[in-house]
């Protein structure tokens, strides 16, 4: 097997070049346990989180639930000011290599795609490892998404048009919460969005070889992420399909899927697998691999022409999935 550093792989798109070399030129980054209170932060106060969303014609509020165990979380509601009647329910997960990020943070990144249709956006505040390892964020979004369809009606939910959504990490987190309300005869979901999809532990495949230390969010920090999450049971036969969606031998049953990845990332060949796993199951799922492009890079480099059209794709797709006009 050639040398990781020597690896062939893909090239990025010519577009996102010039800040991939930034970062290259400050060095290798090396995710540490000390750095996660700081990037669990949001950034910016609630009076400014607020002040961006009513520039956008949009409202929250936050509401506390049971999650697992029945301890408690937050649900952050997203809305459009003034909105009456019900709309269809957007449940979104972040991301964050399950060990950080923020339930609040990037929500600018759905207005083009999500917000555009006009739908309720519900955040869970979920449990992150190392300190709340496997279960407790699969178990906490899933405990947030029965307490939403329960509480359709006063949240102006059509509960017959709930889809999950998430990114990352939180698109790992999204298709184990698929599979648990499949299993438990849960919350009706009529479509799941996973957007390069943190889904196996067991970094078997060669596009974890190939990012090992090249763009964002390669081989080194995905692994800290599972190993946090999972502990010493990481790459073992006592991990969970809800845990790590790869592993799932079924995927019969489970709703509509849209799946993607670049070509140049970590998690291109687990995102491939699943949407070939989730065809096999007889479940349909559209897949789209953007040549060129890294982890995160939609949401780091939303101007650029692959972002744009990446964009563009899961517009059509949720406006598809939620019978929304053109």
């Amino acid at each position: 097997m050639p040398d990781i550093q020597t690896l062939p792989r893909p090239p990025f798109d010519p577009e996102f070049e010039p800040f991939l070399s930034a970062m290259d030129e400050r060095g290798r980054f090396h995710l540490t346990a000390e750095m996660l209170p700081r990037m669990r932060q949001l950034g910016m106060t609630d009076e400014q989180l607020d002040d961006g969303l009513l520039a956008r014609g949009l409202e929250r509020r936050s509401i506390t639930v049971p999650g697992h165990h029945g301890d408690p979380i937050a649900l952050a509601v997203i809305q459009r000011i003034g909105r009456t009647g019900t709309a269809a329910c957007a449940y979104a997960i972040h991301g964050g290599g399950m060990v950080f990020g923020h339930h609040l943070g990037n929500l600018d990144s759905y207005d083009d795609w999500l917000l555009v249709h006009d739908v309720v956006l519900v955040s869970p505040d979920y449990r992150l490892a190392p300190e709340h390892p496997d279960p407790y964020p699969v178990e906490d979004c899933y405990a947030g998404l029965v307490w939403t369809a329960e509480h359709a009606d006063e949240l102006g939910i059509d509960p017959d048009r709930i889809v999950l959504v998430g990114q990352s990490a939180g698109a790992g987190l999204a298709a184990g919460t698929a599979l648990l309300a499949r299993d438990r005869s849960g919350p009706a979901v009529i479509g799941q969005v996973l957007v390069s999809p943190m889904l196996d532990d067991r970094d078997a495949t060669l596009s974890t070889r190939q990012f090992d230390g090249v763009g964002v969010a390669d081989r080194e920090m995905t692994g800290f992420g599972w190993d946090a999450y999972l502990g010493d049971r990481r790459g073992g036969d006592a991990v969970s399909v809800y845990a790590a969606p790869a592993r799932a031998d079924d995927l019969t049953g489970l709703p509509p899927a849209y799946v993607d990845c670049g070509s140049a990332e970590v998690f291109r060949d687990e995102t491939v697998a699943y949407a070939g796993a989730l065809w096999a199951a007889g479940v349909q799922a559209e897949l789209h691999v953007w040549p060129g492009a890294f982890h995160g890079s939609m949401s780091m480099m939303p101007e650029a022409t692959l972002s744009q059209r990446a964009v563009r794709a899961l517009r059509e797709f949720t406006g598809r999935l939620l019978d929304v006009p053109a």
